[in-house]
Parts: structure tokens; C-alpha cells; sequence
């Protein structure tokens, strides 16, 4: 028999973008945010604990200076708009942040499933502990430890098609995604280190989103 020529088409589910986010907005966010956690009172007026689900030591919006200041809002920009024509074919006018917000996790916390508001949104990642943990009973040792996970959550199993992505935290990646698109968090154990991320809401161009249109 000749050779087949054959290639996989992926086109069903929402694609996911996976970035690295710029050492410098990095340590711009965590300078930013090691200074902030300082000032309780300051902390307190931006938490947005009653807002967001999880069940974490602090959760709090950025202030629009240091999205500004940092380079945060121009990398999501950019990497939004990027993301948007390649998939599209079509070039957004707009991008309206919302609102962008840090996630300060430590040992046995978590993110219950979810979704945001908005037209998309993203997680990423500016500290991450040395030791996330292990499985606690020896018949697991062998299957992979998800502590600490972000897991990405669409449809339902099927055969050929998982509904899940388990992504393991690294200090500047940072994955885009569409708003509804079901995610949660699990806890870590063995640590006493943070796990502190970052995400963000916005809205692009009604008229690129809307594709049921009307």
C-alpha cells in the first residue's frame, strides 16, 4: 500500500491561548503587590472577595494606575487583539478591561468551577510554590498530582473529546480564554509558600463577539 498523507483537524471547542507574560510586567505586578499587602486599609477597599467564589486568603482588583504603569493592560491588548484576528479574521476596535485581579492561594485553599462576565477572560501566574505537594496514599503515587491546578472545563466527555485541561502553574504563563469557559482551582498541600495569580474581564467589539447577531 502507498503512503497516506493524512492530517488532525482540532476545530470543535474554544481555543485557548497560552502566553508568556514579560519578566518585567512580572516583577512590576509583584513588586506592586508586596508593597500593597502592606497596607490593610488600602487592601480592604479593593478586595473583591464578595465578588469572586473561591475560598482563598486574598483576593484583590488592580488599581488602574499599575495596570497602567506596569504594562499589564498593553500586553493584554495586544495579546487579545493578536488572538482575535487570528481566529477571526477580524481585528478588534476595542478592548475594555473590566477588571483584572490578584488571587493570593496558599496551602488547602481553592476555586470552586466558574466562569466570568465580559466578552473574555484569562489566568496566569506570578508565584507559584517549590513544592505543590504529593499524592497522600502510595496507590496514587503513580497518577499525576493535579494540587494546585488550574483545570479548564467544556462540554461533557465523549469518545475522541476530553472536557478537560489540567494546566500546572508556572511563574509567567498565562493562558486567555472566551468568558464562559467553565474553570476551577484545586488546593496544594506540603506547602506554606503562595500560589498567586492574576486574571482579568473585558469586552471586545460587540459586533465580533455577538456571532448570533441581532
Amino acid at each position: 500500500m502507498s503512503k497516506v498523507k493524512f492530517s488532525i483537524i482540532r476545530k470543535f471547542g474554544p481555543p485557548i491561548l497560552q502566553v508568556k507574560i514579560p519578566d518585567e510586567i512580572v516583577k512590576n505586578l509583584n513588586d506592586y503587590v508586596d508593597e500593597i499587602i502592606k497596607d490593610k486599609e488600602k487592601i480592604k477597599k479593593l478586595s473583591a472577595g464578595e465578588y469572586l467564589v473561591g475560598d482563598v486568603t486574598q483576593e484583590f482588583k488592580l488599581e488602574n494606575e499599575i495596570v497602567k504603569k506596569s504594562g499589564w493592560g498593553d500586553f493584554l491588548a495586544l495579546c487579545v487583539t493578536n488572538w482575535i484576528h487570528q481566529e477571526t479574521g477580524m481585528k478588534p476596535t476595542k478592548f475594555r478591561i473590566i477588571n483584572t485581579w490578584i488571587v493570593r492561594q496558599f496551602q488547602n485553599e481553592y476555586n470552586p468551577t466558574h466562569w466570568h462576565g465580559g466578552h473574555l477572560s484569562g489566568a496566569g501566574y506570578l508565584k507559584v510554590p517549590k513544592n505543590l505537594g504529593n499524592h497522600s496514599s502510595e496507590d496514587k503515587k503513580s497518577k499525576k498530582y493535579r494540587g494546585g491546578n488550574l483545570q479548564l472545563i467544556h462540554g461533557s466527555r465523549m469518545f475522541l473529546s476530553h472536557s478537560t485541561l489540567d494546566i500546572e502553574p508556572k511563574v509567567g504563563e498565562f493562558y486567555f480564554f472566551p468568558n464562559y469557559l467553565m474553570h476551577t482551582v484545586f488546593p496544594f498541600k506540603n506547602s506554606n509558600e503562595e500560589r498567586r495569580s492574576i486574571s482579568f474581564n473585558a469586552e471586545i467589539d460587540d459586533e465580533i463577539y455577538n456571532v448570533y447577531g441581532g
